[in-house]
């Protein structure tokens, strides 16, 4: 551009600067948007902790009046000679070991939702640092996608999740087969209060520890897959590892 007849020329090295300002300025700007991000990521980290935390002592606390529960009934028992008082204090104890671990439970099943959307978030977050510097992404083993696929990637980085090792061995699990037990206990002694028929409560209390089993699987297994549908992911992945690919794929 020629230089202005009035102004005069530029002074010598200030194309240099005005070039040096704008880089100055948007390393600030991605030092800030950094920033923000890992103060969120901090943050996520936090509540995720914190959440874990607060179901083990939850489920502890249960497992622990279970167990007291059982043994003060096996107490009742030798003190009452197993008549007069003794059946509604065990109905009273079982009942109460019910409603507590059907609460329990809600929290387990909860916490599970809330670690995935922390897993999803922070994974989001993670494509973030990518846009911010794509070369950090040689260097991450948790996904950079925030969609089902990244979810499986970031919770078992080297190899495939499985039923053996990560569902059946969940918290989620126990708690559901204890209070499977519990709930079919209770439907047991209410029929053996009731009829006195022993055969009759031990077929009563298994069906109904599996039904109240199976029904809670299920209903976690829905909610899980109506949170996955109405979810929009801002990075899906295109080509996931090859141990999250059917064999057929590979």
């Amino acid at each position: 551009m020629a230089d202005d007849p009035v102004a005069g020329p530029p002074p010598e090295g200030a194309g240099s600067r005005a070039d040096a300002g704008a880089r100055t300025e948007s390393d600030a700007a991605l030092a800030r948007r950094a920033q923000i991000l890992a103060t969120e990521h901090w943050g996520l980290l936090a509540a995720r902790s914190t959440a874990q935390s607060e179901v083990l002592t939850r489920i502890t606390i249960f497992l622990t009046l279970v167990s007291a529960g059982l043994v003060t009934i096996g107490l009742l028992g030798q003190a009452s000679g197993y008549t007069d008082w003794f059946s509604p204090a065990m109905l009273g104890i079982l009942a109460f070991l019910a409603v507590i671990g059907f609460m329990t439970q809600l929290r387990v099943m909860n916490v599970g939702a809330e670690d995935m959307m922390y897993v999803v978030a922070m994974n989001r977050l993670r494509g973030g640092y990518v846009d911010l510097d794509p070369q950090v992404a040689q260097y991450f083993l948790a996904s950079v996608t925030d969609d089902e696929a990244g979810m499986d990637q970031t919770y078992s980085f080297i190899a495939r999740r499985s039923a053996t090792n990560h569902l059946f061995a969940s918290s989620m699990v126990l708690i559901l087969v204890v209070n499977g037990c519990v709930d079919g206990l209770l439907a047991g002694a209410l029929v053996v209060t009731a009829t006195g028929a022993v055969g009759w409560a031990v077929a009563v209390g298994v069906a109904v520890g599996l039904v109240c089993a199976l029904t809670v699987m299920r209903l976690g297994y829905l909610g899980y897959r109506d949170a996955w549908r109405r979810y929009r992911p801002r990075r899906p992945t295109v080509d996931p590892p090859a141990f999250l690919r059917d064999p057929a794929e590979r």
